[in-house]
């Protein structure tokens, strides 16, 4: 599910998502659009031709914007002060939020660390602009001036004021400097909560590798140890032999591959429920559980991390004569209000929670028939000590289910969905539904910042050219972990005649390269891809008069909205048989298996919606928390105790890379999502067909010595 993220600066808000979303601006530049291969700088800029550039692309970010500081306090009028406040604004986010592109997506280390400095320094003239009198005084008149302003004009004064006096421009000087210290130390810590994320992920070392399916082999590092064994020749003698094994860096996708593949800790459960062996002897099988507790456990720094933020915030709020941050955060939003959010979230609660406990109970009853089965077949006696399902289970148990449920292969599913023909079948639905076509751009030189990168325009044949969209969709070392929206430029018009179109990033990590023709995706990687199409195409079709409400730039608990509701063409046939066809016979997609498709959707529904909630429900509660915060470890264990059906595992702190915690967000955003079945939870007929047809001694009999 993706997030929308808000940065802190008050001024000028920047209104970014990334991703699991990052909506970031670029100054105007034609070169982005050019089309004679003459050299230019990185995303087109001039300036970026070296990591270098950075350090002159922000002088002149801050020239520029002085400049129009000046003018405005030349008393022009209004209608030019709000046209001028949006260019300061689009000058300023070009470098932030090319910076944060770069930071996240570049392979060399120098073009990284420049753009992290380029980065720190335009934060810094942020805070001097988010106090100034002049353009605050400016704005303030340009609003009451409202008869002289088009409607969209009028609203940007307005949002310009607010913004402003989020940032404390209302309040007296010592208060002043203290909001601006603060709002720097939330910056920075939230920034080194998210480093901490990707740089500390955790791992585990697993030996040997036959206890790790193969075709995840790829995600993984091998590793050696050596280790002992007798020689054939004597039982006396030894010899050192190299073993080969993995280690599973458990972040986000390692992890989840590991929790829904592995099937290896199907042994030490057995092994410890039929031979009475002590608990912690499964730990020696158990990859899932190893996998699980170091994922949800690290990285410790941010628990220290978590708790500064966490004061910094609420000492901003009671300054800034709000109940909590999460009060003053989502006061300019849909909501309007947390006991708004929180009312709905607490209701929609307690009406999944009987529903996600009979999916666990069916989910449990599945698990036990089938382990009695697996006893009676072995000679067994029935009344030996029963086996929990854990949470590290969850994933295996519901991937297992569903595939025998509705007989699914995923390596079949993917043989529908290379990749290539999933950008196709984007390209047929955008024409089919807006009369728009993309096109493949050569890059010129030096604009790209790899080889995997690719670049379309889209053009309208009434409308022109709508703008341009980079797709960097392969993994690599180093690159941000999740799939994301970067948009790169809002549209604006610059003149009468000239309109800034948008430029947008499209930013994934799916297995291969764009020179491999093996490259497929399972059916929850075209989702993914679907819903951030659905966030590049917000920002391509909008036509707005100011950058300051382009494309996903509006109201952060609506943002999400078209992406979700562009997710649902992913899962309709009509859509699909157009292009999801087989890689090597050209078969379309039959209907039946996209129907098997929705129906294993639809089985976990609602334990998939109960944890959407809960992941709500802890960021609220952690936005409200006094000074000092009580152990935010603590909070979110009751939490899951009391919000999910299943338990809290001891020794995992998931809020240490919980990223949206490190954020300047609110998660009225996290969009819940219904299926689109008229039932949250698919009916017992449905679990009982499941339950008949999940033998597990059959599915993981022969991991049973």
């Amino acid at each position: 599910m993706s997030i929308i993220i808000r940065r802190t600066a008050p001024i000028l808000r920047l209104k970014s998502c990334y991703s699991d979303l990052c909506s970031t601006r670029i100054l105007h530049s034609r070169s982005v659009g050019r089309r004679n291969g003459a050299p230019t700088g990185l995303y087109g800029f001039e300036h970026l031709k070296t990591a270098k550039g950075f350090q002159r692309f922000v002088d002149d970010a801050i020239e520029r914007s002085a400049e129009l500081v000046n003018f405005i306090s030349g008393k022009p009028s209004s209608a030019e002060v709000i046209r001028a406040m949006d260019e300061i604004s689009d000058t300023v986010c070009c470098v932030v939020d090319s910076a944060e592109l770069c930071r996240q997506t570049h392979p060399e280390r120098e073009f990284v660390e420049e753009a992290n400095q380029a980065s720190m320094r335009i934060n810094e003239y942020l805070h001097y602009l988010n106090t100034n009198h002049t353009l605050y005084d400016a704005v303030k008149k340009a609003e009451q001036d409202s008869h002289l302003l088009s409607k969209e004009a009028h609203r940007a004064a307005n949002h310009l004021r607010i913004d402003f006096e989020k940032g404390g421009i209302h309040l007296c000087p010592q208060k002043l400097d203290r909001v601006n210290q603060l709002n720097i130390d939330i910056f920075h810590l939230g920034r080194e909560f998210s480093q901490n994320i990707i740089t500390d992920p955790g791992h585990v070392d697993i030996f040997p590798v036959s206890r790790i399916p193969k075709h995840i082999h790829h995600l993984l590092k091998p590793i050696y140890r050596i280790t002992s064994g007798t020689s054939n020749e004597s039982l006396r003698s030894w010899d050192n032999r190299k073993e080969k094994g993995f280690r599973i860096a458990t972040e986000p996708r390692n992890l989840h591959s590991i929790l829904q593949w592995t099937s290896d800790d199907e042994s030490s459960k057995l092994h410890c429920a039929f031979f009475f062996l002590p608990s912690f002897f499964s730990l020696f099988f158990q990859v899932r559980k190893m996998a699980y507790v170091k994922g949800n456990a690290v990285p410790h720094a941010n628990h220290e991390v978590l708790d500064k933020l966490i004061a910094a915030r609420h000492e901003l709020s009671q300054i800034m004569g709000c109940r909590s941050y999460f009060d003053f955060m989502v006061k300019p939003n849909m909501a309007s209000s947390p006991d708004v959010v929180m009312s709905f979230l607490l209701e929609m609660s307690k009406m999944i929670k009987p529903k996600a406990d009979e999916v666990l109970y069916f989910f449990s009853s599945i698990f036990v028939r089938s382990l009695r089965q697996f006893r009676t077949s072995r000679g067994k006696k029935s009344g030996q000590r029963c086996v929990d399902l854990e949470p590290w289970d969850e994933a295996y148990y519901t991937a297992m289910m569903r595939s025998s449920a509705y007989n699914l292969d995923s390596s079949v599913v993917a043989s529908y969905f290379a990749l290539p023909q999933c950008i196709e079948g984007l390209k047929m639905l955008v024409e089919s539904l807006f009369g728009a076509t993309f096109h493949s751009v050569p890059l010129s030189p030096g604009e790209s910042w790899h080889p995997d990168v690719l670049k379309m325009s889209l053009h309208h044949p009434e409308e022109g050219d709508m703008g341009y969209l980079y797709l960097d969709l392969y993994s690599r070392a180093g690159k941000y972990p999740g799939c994301a929206n970067f948009a790169i430029k809002g549209g604006r018009w610059i003149s009468e005649s000239e309109y800034q179109l948008p430029v947008v990033a499209l930013v994934c990590n799916f297995a291969g390269s764009h020179n491999s023709s093996t490259a497929r995706l399972n059916h929850g990687e075209v989702e993914t891809l679907f819903h951030e199409f659905g966030h590049a195409l917000h920002s391509l079709l909008s036509r707005t008069d100011y950058q300051h409400f382009s494309g996903t730039r509006v109201a952060l608990d609506f943002a999400e909205m078209p992406s979700n509701l562009f997710e649902y063409y992913a899962w309709d046939y009509r859509v699909l048989r157009r292009f999801a066809k087989h890689y090597s016979t050209g078969e379309v997609i039959p209907e039946k298996l996209v129907e098997s498709l929705q129906g294993a959707r639809d089985m976990f529904a609602a334990t998939e919606l109960q944890l959407q909630i809960s992941y709500a429900l802890v960021d609220q509660t952690l936005l409200e928390q006094p000074h000092p915060p009580r152990d935010t470890s603590s909070i979110v264990a009751d939490m899951k105790r009391q919000y999910t059906s299943w338990k809290h595992v001891k020794g995992t702190h998931w809020n240490y890379d919980f990223d949206v915690l490190g954020q300047a967000t609110t998660s009225e955003n996290i969009l819940v999502e219904l299926p689109e079945s008229s039932s949250l939870i698919t009916t017992p007929e449905q679990y009982s067909l499941s339950i008949a047809s999940f033998d597990l001694e059959s599915d993981i009999g022969s991991f049973i010595p």
